[in-house]
């Protein structure tokens, strides 16, 4: 199963470390994105959202870290669309307070998590632990 987290540079280190667990349960992550220096260009900045795209595309689940730029929304909007699971996380109840949510934080196929990061890793991976070994049955080899 593909992955793609969305989130800002502020929470670079949050997005490895939720993608280097993923990884050692056997998820691929479709584009990683902290590799990547600000853009300071058009071009990179083109060719960075070219590979963002391909890989929110390719993923069977977006996980949105808040807070999040606005990168990280449209990554969001794209997935929604799409049809894929996303996962949103935040570390407070800010995405029940009117005035700071959106919309699409509330729409169905999102799955909010809010607490402590540690325990999203976990709440995660057993959802799509479960999501993988249903998609296995379903599918047999061979």
């Amino acid at each position: 199963m593909n992955f793609y987290i969305a989130s800002s540079l502020n929470n670079k280190e949050m997005v490895k470390s939720l993608a280097d667990q993923l990884k050692m349960e056997g998820f691929y992550h479709s584009y990683d994105w902290t590799i990547n220096d600000r853009a300071d260009s058009m071009d990179i900045l083109a060719s960075i959202g070219e590979r963002e795209l391909s890989a929110v595309r390719n993923s069977d689940f977006l996980v949105m870290l808040l807070p999040g730029g606005k990168g990280s929304h449209i990554e969001m909007g794209i997935a929604l669309g799409l049809g894929k699971r996303v996962y949103l996380y935040s570390p407070n109840n800010d995405i029940y307070e009117f005035d700071k949510t959106s919309t699409f934080y509330h729409v169905a196929g999102v799955t909010k998590f809010i607490g402590d990061f540690v325990s999203f890793m976990q709440f995660l991976l057993q959802k799509e632990t479960t999501n993988f070994n249903r998609l296995c049955i379903q599918q047999p080899l061979g």
